[in-house]
């Protein structure tokens, strides 16, 4: 566990700003997550298998390079990182 101290001059409270601060991030990152899967479904229609099984199989050479499996696979791992990250936000807990 990580533990975070924020400290301020105002008298104003932080906590009401940095709890906006955190769900205006994660619904940046939910609006991501939802652009890379719509993405990924549209590789997975176009080529009829999903998309782990087209990295399991990109990941063992069985395709030939090109730009577009390049970016399949791109916004594959891009979607891996902003899962990662959302889990993280959500996982946030304020201590006062």
């Amino acid at each position: 566990m990580e533990q975070l101290t924020l400290v301020s001059n105002h008298t104003r409270s932080l906590k009401p700003l940095v709890e906006a601060a955190l769900q205006n991030e994660l619904r940046l990152l939910q609006a991501g997550i939802q652009r890379s899967e719509q993405k990924l479904r549209t590789w997975e229609a176009r080529y009829g298998f999903p998309t782990s099984e087209f990295v399991h199989r990109y990941e063992n050479d069985q395709f030939e390079e090109t730009l577009e499996f390049a970016e399949w696979i791109g916004e594959h791992r891009l979607l891996a990182r902003l899962l990662e990250k959302a889990q993280i936000l959500q996982e946030v807990k304020f201590a006062n």
